[in-house]
Order: structure tokens, then C-alpha cells, then sequence
């Protein structure tokens, strides 16, 4: 019975997980509740998973690469990078370079988000598009990832899943042979075939003073007294702006009117919802005196207040993070203006059109808002938002002596594991609070780094992964699976299990494919007489292996907006790489893990 109910839960996490209505980690607690009212987990070991020495690494290695970008490592990389001639193939060759080599020590989007943009000044410098490097970089943060230990969660907790159920874990390097090669034959097609598939979403434009371009911004004006579209029909923007301005809907009298006829007569107070790039906007509200919503004043002291502050003010655009604590929310909901002290002006969502009224428009994740605010604040509005900004942020390097603390606390921590003095837990646990006192990281930043809804994942999916193997559901899809390859070698059984944990991992978190797919590597290993390391080696490079969809990895979804990515340019580049991954993963794990 336990084993059925077992199944249930993990059909409703799949399920869930592939909706994406609600987050993975809201999907991971409720799967525990039930776990543990069906008695199967028992209540004093509900939590168990939050000590987990794999929640803990992953949430201290976390903080540790976020010291690291804050001493200006990083942007001292970059403002080299900078320098790149115009040679495409060679922009794609050094960022991915740098994004894997700093996947495999840091955090994977971390390493990403740092880069990007880096990757956007190229692009507009070189008059080249942005989206053939954005998708490149993020595969290579993803390659860079399968190199060590530390590299990616599911790595952590095949490692540990080792140490508890075998003798022994894994070490830092353990992973790199295999990762390596697969990286280097990745980095290979990116660089030479692979950019050269995805189709030029967005131009890039030398002359342009812009870092990047939003090919449709959606956004709304209001028809002031004063205003040449007063009393003239819809059809008469077009001749006014002189540009590409497309009227989605007209709000009057808190009326909204979706697709209005174009002949409809615009009145003073009229709210008009707009697409257009920003060239044309500005261009269209200087010829028409028509205001932008966001900017219209409530009242006169508002207006005192703009006009006294206004050379203040700047302009931004930014790309909402992965779990930004504004995704799926609204401007309306967040007070936006209160709380963070910025105008929404714009929202630009590559993959869809946006037909709402701009405040009540629920941010995903991708989206790139441009926004408005103290030009000395907006950088702390935009981290507490949890947004990206989207420019040369200027590379403010860090002083030397900071740079080399990071590093050498870093490189400490990471002897202690190699030596085996130190688990890696204890080690980096330890090296965060080095960051901290040293002042690499400051203190109120220590939380702010850590991915909270990847480590409550964690913590939650953890006692489903020992429920499907303690009430025999792991051992049940294991001979499923090895019925299916029963008249095959070992090798094909270990390929089968490779793809399948590759699949799964294109539509949910890598660390809950890892966590869902341990315990049946071992029984399938066992079933077939064999060595469970090469099936564990498996999950290692096919969970990280997430190419095909936006959804698949954190680093996927966080350059579809910027890159201008429809759900189906992924697989352009993605499903080669993903039968390279195929084709050169399994003879490497065979090799360097034989069965």
C-alpha cells in the first residue's frame, strides 16, 4: 500500500513540477505533508532533510561564490573581456570559456549572471545579437557545472547519497574526468556550430548608445489636454509618431476596450495601452505630448517633488532573476512604487504578448522591465527586487587585497576537501564565515545570497527519495527498467538510465531529478550485478544536462527575455548537444567508472 501511495505522490510532483503553476518548493513541502500524514515518514523525521549534509553544502557554496563576486574577480575578468575585437566566434569561444571554468566553483546562474552583461556590451559593441551569445553562455555555465563536486547540486547529493548507502563519497574531482570531457566536447560545437543554429532574435546596432535593445516594450500613456491626439481617431498615431506604435487597448473611465476600432475618437484622460521599441516611444510621446503613465503625477506635490529631483532620475532595464521575490507578482500587488522606489514604464516578455494592464501584468522570470528611479538608489532597488540590470555596470573592481582574501579563502577551503581533512560541508561552511568576517561579504548580504526555494526543495524532497526506496518503489521502476532491457548488455541499461534522467531533468530541477533517480540507480545497479557508481556518474551528467527547454535549468529561463528565445530555439542548439552529450557521456563514465 505504501508503495502505491508512494507512487501518487511522486505522479503529483511530476505533474506540478512540469505545470509550473505553483513553485517547486511550495510542490516539495506539500509532498512531505502528505508523507508524513500517510505515516510513511515518520514525524520526528519530517525535517531530516533539512540536515542534510547536501542542503547544507549546497546553501554555504551559495554564499562562498557570492564573496567571490563581491570582491570583483569577476568584473576584473570582465573588463577584460570587454577589450574582444568584433570576431564573433571568438566572443562565444572566451565567455563560454570563462562561464564554465567559473560554473565548476561557483554557482551555475550565479557565474551566468555576472557575465551577461558582459556578453550585452559585446554584442552592442560589435554590433552582433545578443542572442548568439546569451544561449551559448548559459549551456557552458551548465557543461562547466558537471566538472567537480561543488559544481551543481545534484553532484552534492549523488555524493552523499554515496556516502550513506556505499563506502565513501565522492571528492571534489572525482566528477572531472568525465565532466571535463564533456565540457571540452561541448564548449567544442558551441563554439564552432552550435550559435551559429539560433536564429538572430534581437539586432545588434553599433551606432546605437543603448546596451540593449527591447524589440516590443508594452506600456501605456495617457491623453493629456494639451495632447495632438486629443479628439483625433486611432488611426492618426501612426502619422503623429512617424514610427512603429501599435494600440493593444484603450482605457476610459476604468473601462478597458481589448482591440479598439481604429476610427474611436481619443478623449483627454484616455489611457492608451501601446507596443513599441523604445526608439519609437520616445520619439512617439515627444510628438504627441502624451505622458507615460508611470510618470503622470498623482497630485501637485508630487510634481514639486519630480521636478525638483528630476535630473536624478534614470532610466534602467533590467531581467527579473530566477526566483526574484517579484516573480509572480504584480507592480499593483508589490506597491512598486512605495516599496522600492521605481516607476514601472515598461515589460517586455519575448515569448508571448502581454494584453493586461501594465500593473497588474505578474512578473516571470526572463522578463525585462524597464524601469525608473534614483540614479543612486536604483541599484539597491533593483537587488532587493531581485533583478539583473541589463548594461556596462562599469566593472567597479574591488581593491586588490580583497580579491586576494577571497581567493585564498576559497582555495583554502578547497585543500581541506582534496586532503581530506575537512568534509566539504564543514570546510566551505567554514570558509562563509571567513567571507564574513573578512568582510568579502557583508553580513546583512549572508541570507540574501542563499537560494532559499532550492534549499527548501531540497530539504523537502529529500524523505520522498527515501520513501520510494524504503517502500520499494525504487526497486519497482528499477526492474520495469530492466525488463525493458533485459535482452540488452549492461551498457544499454545504463544508457537507457542516462537519456531518462536527461529527459526528466528538461522539465524538472536538476536537484529533485537527482534526488527522485539516486535510490533507483542503486537498484538497478545491484539488479544487474554491477558497479552503481557508472548509474550514479549517469545522474551526475544527465541531470545537469537540461538543453532542450527554458524551463529545464535556472540559466535557460534567465536568458529568454534578454536573448529574445521562443520555447522552441532551445532545442535548435539543444538537441545536438544533448545526443553529443549522449554519445560522448556513456563511453566516458564506462571508462573511467567501469561496470
Amino acid at each position: 500500500m505504501q508503495e502505491y501511495i508512494v507512487f501518487g505522490i511522486l505522479v503529483f510532483a511530476l505533474a506540478f513540477f512540469i505545470w509550473g503553476k505553483f513553485r517547486y518548493d511550495i510542490v516539495a513541502i506539500t509532498c512531505l505533508l502528505i508523507l508524513v500524514i500517510t505515516g510513511i515518514t515518520p514525524v520526528d523525521e519530517a525535517f531530516y532533510g533539512f540536515a542534510h549534509p547536501a542542503v547544507i553544502t549546497v546553501a554555504v557554496i551559495l554564499i562562498v561564490s557570492a564573496g567571490l563576486q563581491n570582491s570583483g574577480l569577476i568584473d576584473l575578468i570582465g573588463k577584460w573581456v570587454v577589450k574582444l575585437g568584433d570576431n564573433l566566434t571568438l566572443q562565444v569561444a572566451v565567455l563560454c570559456i570563462i562561464v564554465s571554468i567559473a560554473s565548476a566553483f561557483m554557482n551555475n546562474v550565479g557565474a551566468l549572471a555576472v557575465m551577461m552583461p558582459v556578453a550585452l556590451h559585446l554584442a552592442k559593441k560589435s554590433g552582433n545579437s545578443p542572442s548568439s551569445l546569451l544561449m551559448p553562455i548559459a549551456f557552458a555555465s551548465l557543461l562547466g557545472g558537471m566538472i567537480t563536486l561543488i559544481g551543481t547540486p545534484p553532484n552534492i547529493i549523488i555524493a552523499n547519497f554515496r556516502s550513506k548507502e556505499m563506502e565513501g563519497s565522492f571528492s571534489m574531482f572525482d566528477f572531472a574526468p568525465v565532466g571535463m570531457g564533456v565540457t571540452v566536447i561541448g564548449l567544442l560545437f558551441i563554439v564552432f556550430l552550435g550559435w551559429r543554429l539560433i536564429p538572430k532574435r534581437i539586432s545588434g546596432n553599433k551606432k546605437d548608445e543603448n546596451y540593449f535593445d527591447i524589440e516590443d516594450y508594452i506600456t501605456e500613456i495617457i491623453v493629456e489636454q494639451d495632447s495632438k491626439l486629443e479628439g483625433k481617431p486611432i488611426l492618426e498615431i501612426q502619422s503623429i509618431s512617424d514610427g512603429d506604435i501599435q494600440v493593444l487597448n484603450v482605457i476610459r473611465s476604468n473601462y478597458l476596450m481589448h482591440a479598439p476600432d481604429m476610427n474611436m475618437v481619443l478623449r483627454a484622460g484616455d489611457i492608451i495601452s501601446i507596443e513599441s521599441d523604445g526608439d519609437d516611444l520616445k520619439k512617439f510621446l515627444e510628438k504627441s505630448k502624451c505622458t507615460l503613465v508611470a510618470n503622470k503625477p498623482k497630485n501637485q506635490e508630487e510634481k514639486e517633488k519630480k521636478a525638483i529631483g528630476s535630473e536624478e532620475i534614470s532610466i534602467v532595464e533590467a531581467v527579473v532573476m530566477a526566483d526574484a521575490p517579484i516573480s509572480n507578482q504584480t507592480a499593483a500587488s508589490l506597491s512598486m512604487r512605495n516599496r522600492f522606489g521605481v516607476n514601472l514604464l515598461a515589460v517586455s516578455r519575448q515569448d508571448k504578448k502581454i494584453k493586461k494592464r501594465l500593473d497588474h501584468v505578474k512578473f516571470k522570470v526572463g522578463d525585462v522591465l524597464l524601469l525608473q528611479g534614483n540614479a543612486e538608489k536604483i541599484n539597491e532597488s533593483l537587488h532587493s527586487m531581485g533583478c539583473l540590470p541589463l548594461a556596462d555596470r562599469g566593472f567597479s573592481i574591488g581593491k586588490p587585497k580583497r580579491i586576494v582574501v577571497a581567493l585564498s579563502i576559497f582555495i583554502a577551503s578547497i585543500a581541506l576537501i582534496i586532503t581530506d581533512i575537512l568534509p566539504v560541508q564543514i570546510s566551505f561552511t567554514l570558509a562563509a564565515l571567513a567571507m564574513v568576517l573578512t568582510k568579502t561579504l557583508d553580513l546583512k548580504e549572508l541570507y540574501q545570497k542563499v537560494d532559499w526555494p532550492v534549499i527548501v526543495l531540497l530539504g523537502a524532497m529529500l524523505p520522498l527519495g527515501t520513501a520510494l526506496e524504503s517502500s520499494g518503489g525504487a526497486n519497482t521502476i528499477a526492474n520495469l527498467m530492466l525488463e525493458i532491457g533485459s535482452s540488452l548488455p549492461a551498457e544499454a541499461s545504463l544508457a537507457l538510465f542516462f537519456v531518462t534522467t536527461m529527459l526528466l531533468s528538461n522539465v524538472i530541477n536538476n536537484a529533485a531529478t537527482a534526488v527522485l533517480m539516486a535510490p533507483i540507480a542503486l537498484n538497478i545497479a545491484d539488479g544487474l550485478e554491477v558497479s552503481s557508481d557508472p548509474f550514479l556518474m549517469a545522474i551526475a551528467v544527465g541531470a545537469s544536462a537540461a538543453f532542450l527547454t527554458p524551463i529545464g535549468h535556472q540559466s535557460n529561463t534567465l536568458v529568454m527575455g534578454p536573448g529574445g528565445y521562443a520555447f522552441k530555439d532551445y532545442f535548435k542548439m539543444g538537441l545536438p548537444i544533448s545526443i553529443l552529450m549522449i554519445i560522448a557521456g556513456i563511453p566516458l563514465i564506462l571508462f573511467f567508472w567501469p561496470l
